[in-house]
């Protein structure tokens, strides 16, 4: 498992100046421009997005559903139970905290903007062939929320984050947009202009998707605002409440992932389930439990015909429709990508492939139904008896309709109090979590472990503040519309890329594996000296003592092999370790000034393919329970000499092998490594 980034550790990465002096020009350029020239660049923005969605429609439903078939595919796969991390890895973190950060990063302040005028939207307003306020409308009207806001967008998010962990975590490359691209590009490339291009391009794309996300946090913000205290939404009132929320984000921002936005995210998930359950409780208990089935089986039974459905028989209305909805949730999905990707692979090392999809895809998909279902349905029964106003707000005023629905259930205040703080804790996560990633991406250095330096947090904290504000100037939520639909069309691109190099790299996995099952004869189990290997077996040898066969067992065969090789003409490193360099596993305890071997590794390296690598390390572990010393603390531990090959541990002990076999056995781990790079050829 990865500690937490060091003091130290954070201040040894530095600036990549070629992406954050790019991407901080491009994105200077647009705040000047949005707000020099608002007409001017609304009416660009706009037309930009007509054309994408009208000319390229097609292609985001069907590459948005390529997205999350691949991702369930690899879920489902032989591949599911590869780790995000050396195999010996556990999880970075719980499983509970993990799922709050998800909820929290994926799906933020918007849930609370569309929670009841989205279905509202699509009861009065649906889609060519509907009659508005009908049966039918109702019926579909939620359904067709939960489609904006299910699998398909998860999908996306799925599949960026589990090549970006993939290539981190297994691989050992930065985790930065640019190194699940290695493989169809070349180590050269990728660590060149290309690799900064792809980062620079990832950091303005992020910035829009995230500015887009915030710009409709501001108009929550302010509408809740206006509901509970009176106060007037303006510019100036906006102002100020992305002011005060990238202040506050940029302190969450420097406590890092572990304190600061791990906490913020598991408040927002507790309050936000307080929330909907009182909703619930206080609302027609009977009635939204049985359209919150039925939602569900509506959802899941239309899923694959709305899919691929873009309105082609329903003319002009119809494509209207599509831009203004479908699309626009798919591009705004991708546009998202980076940001939400990079976030979650930063929260998942440890966990399997199979673990991180099915978590990623279906964990936020239970809340999201039972959020729409809920706010949503409640609103349309309001509407559906009678409440015409809450419907016209909705429509007219989509950052109201959820405080608008707390005015027909007791305690709207406290509720409507309840919804600004939340929409505020949602606000801050969605600013932190986002400086956090942007930083990231515009160092260079990184190791996959750790995060930019603070100051480097402050500014991307602070520059996503102003390009909101200067979007809103623009023109308001139609300009963060526009922008979201073109940002993510190119990177939509890169995911199919992502896809190509997903999958080469899995392919290459499979085989180390289909070779490592080789057969090959094993001294130990030669049944000679078997009262020895017993003793091994039950031995739980010291610290010295392990040490002591490092270097008189492991290190002289290692050695052989090591020159054996070398009179062949392969180029052969064998390098002795000392403890700062094996890790958090290893025990720390000797005096700082002993020269100690603490571990061992042999890397044999064979031009454009893999190098092999065979590591022993010395490794601390806790006692069984029935060979505890009570008398004695250090009792309770004992010491291993682990093997550990490319893909992290292999989980056994050489200690009490002879140095015949320990020569076995590396023989045997490089066999195997050559039947893998002879599958690969």
């Amino acid at each position: 498992m990865s500690s937490s980034p060091s003091k130290d550790a954070t201040q040894t990465l530095s600036l990549n100046k070629t992406v954050f002096l790019g991407s901080a020009l491009i994105s200077i350029l647009l705040i000047v421009w949005t707000i020099s020239f608002p007409d001017y660049s609304e009416a660009l923005l706009s037309s930009g997005m007509t054309w994408v969605s009208e000319s390229l429609g097609w292609y985001y439903m069907l590459v948005v559903a390529a997205y999350s078939i691949f991702a369930l595919f690899i879920g489902f796969s032989r591949y599911g139970d590869i780790k995000l991390g050396q195999d010996h890895e556990k999880a970075q973190f719980p499983f509970l905290a993990w799922a709050a950060m998800l909820f929290s990063a994926g799906i933020g302040i918007d849930l609370l903007f569309f929670g009841a005028s989205e279905p509202l939207m699509h009861y009065l307003t649906p889609h060519a062939g509907l009659t508005p306020a009908s049966e039918e409308a109702m019926r579909q009207a939620v359904a067709q929320t939960f489609l904006h806001w299910g699998l398909h967008g998860w999908g996306i998010y799925a599949l960026i984050g589990m090549a970006l962990a993939y290539f981190a975590y297994r691989k050992n490359m930065p985790l930065a947009l640019r190194s699940p691209l290695t493989p169809i590009f070349g180590e050269r490339l990728i660590k060149g202009w290309l690799g900064d291009g792809i980062d620079t391009f990832g950091v303005v794309c992020t910035l829009m998707g995230i500015a887009t996300s915030l710009g409709i946090g501001i108009l929550q913000a302010n509408a809740g605002l206006t509901h509970v205290f009176g106060i007037e939404s303006s510019k100036m009132v906006q102002t100020f409440i992305i002011v005060g929320v990238v202040a506050a984000a940029a302190i969450s921002a420097m406590t890092g992932v572990e304190r600061g936005v791990r906490r913020l995210s598991e408040f927002n998930m507790i309050a936000a389930i307080l929330l909907l359950v009182a909703m619930l409780v206080m609302g027609n208990t009977v009635y939204l439990l049985n359209t919150f089935t039925q939602n569900i089986g509506q959802y899941f039974q239309t899923i694959v015909a709305k899919t691929f459905d873009v309105y082609a028989y329903d003319g002009t209305a119809g494509a209207e429709w599509k831009s203004g909805w479908t699309i626009f949730f798919w591009a705004w999905w991708v546009a998202w990508a980076p940001f939400v990707g990079l976030f979650i692979a930063r929260i998942s090392r440890g966990r399997t492939l199979r673990e991180f999809v099915f978590g990623v895809m279906f964990i936020p998909l239970g809340f999201i139904f039972a959020w729409f279902s809920i706010f949503g349905n409640s609103a349309l029964d309001l509407v559906a008896n009678g409440a015409t106003e809450l419907g016209e707000i909705a429509i007219n005023d989509a950052a109201m309709g959820m405080f608008a629905l707390f005015e027909y259930y007791p305690y709207s205040d406290v509720l409507s109090l309840a919804g600004v703080i939340i929409g505020l804790v949602f606000f801050i996560t969605s600013a932190d979590s986002g400086a956090l990633v942007l930083a990231n991406l515009s160092s260079r250095g990184m190791t996959n472990d750790v995060d930019a330096p603070i100051w480097l947090r402050l500014f991307w904290a602070v520059a996503t503040g102003l390009i909101t504000l200067g979007l809103l100037f623009a023109g308001g939520f139609a300009s963060l519309q526009s922008v979201s639909v073109i940002a993510g069309l190119p990177f939509s691109i890169i995911l199919v890329l992502y896809m190509i190099a997903l999958w080469k790299s899995l392919k290459e996995e499979g085989n180390k594996r289909k070779a490592s099952t080789i057969g090959t004869a094993n001294v130990l189990n030669s049944g000679k000296s078997w009262k020895a290997r017993l003793q091994r077996i039950v031995s739980f040898p010291g610290h010295a003592q392990v040490e002591h066969f490092l270097q008189t067992i492991v290190l002289p065969a290692m050695t052989d092999v090591e020159n054996e090789l070398k009179a062949g003409g392969l180029n052969t490193v064998l390098i002795v370790r000392n403890p700062e360099h094996i890790g958090q596993d290893i025990d720390q305890g000797k005096g700082q000034d002993s020269v100690h071997i603490e571990g061992l590794k042999l890397q044999v390296g064979h031009g454009e393919q893999d190098d092999f690598i065979y590591e022993v390390n010395l490794v601390k572990a806790e006692r069984p329970n029935f060979t505890l010393n009570t008398s004695s603390k250090l009792a309770e531990y004992y010491y291993r000499a682990e093997v550990f090959l490319s893909d992290g541990s292999q989980e056994y002990d050489l200690v009490g092998y002879t140095k015949e076999q320990v020569l076995v056995d590396i023989l045997n781990q490089y066999e195997r490594h050559m039947q893998y790079l002879h599958l690969e050829r």
